[in-house]
């Protein structure tokens, strides 16, 4: 059974994954936190890609692999903070990072576990692509980029997504299956 504040979907392409993103920022505002738990090429970038585009952010998003964490500022809104922390093995390395959780929106790639004692209030976003399948979730719009290891496959597989909302302010999670305004 789903508790009442996690929804599960199905994410059959790039574009949806996009539109997943873009759902997700109509509902962010400044002191949000949302935690992207996946494999490599599951489609985590591809979300924050849309993302980034709803928020109207400067500068393209990226995989912020080798610089950990990237900021994305927005004209008259708080910037998106983009985080990789596959390299980081606790809270207080991400802690460490420095970043100003209240003034920004905070995306963590590789979160899981590492935002107990952050806040009390997250959304967590698992992706799950099936086994043996693609090694990405290709964007055609892009040449296939998303940070994954396998940026020329042709064949986008669906994706299995788990949404959860942690705490008070993501109790509720309608919002996402309802059509956009």
């Amino acid at each position: 059974m789903t508790a009442p504040n996690a929804i599960a979907l199905t994410i059959a392409t790039p574009e949806a994954m996009g539109e997943l993103g873009a759902r997700i920022a109509d509902r962010l505002q400044a002191g949000d936190l949302v935690a992207l738990n996946g494999e490599l090429g599951a489609g985590k970038t591809t979300l924050t890609r849309g993302l980034g585009a709803r928020l109207e952010v400067r500068g393209a998003v990226t995989s912020p692999t080798f610089v950990l964490a990237r900021t994305h500022p927005r004209e008259g809104g708080a910037p998106l903070v983009h985080v990789d922390a596959y390299r980081l093995s606790s809270a207080a390395e991400l802690d460490d990072l420095d970043i100003d959780y209240e003034a920004s929106i905070v995306v963590v790639e590789w979160g899981a576990g590492l935002l107990d004692g952050l806040t009390d209030d997250w959304l967590e976003v698992d992706i799950v692509r099936p086994t043996g399948g693609a090694a990405d979730l290709v964007d055609s719009s892009d040449g296939g980029a998303d940070g994954g290891a396998d940026g020329d496959a042709d064949v986008a597989e669906p994706r299995a997504v788990a949404i959860t909302g942690h705490g008070e302010r993501w109790k509720d999670l309608g919002w996402v299956g309802a059509p956009r305004d």
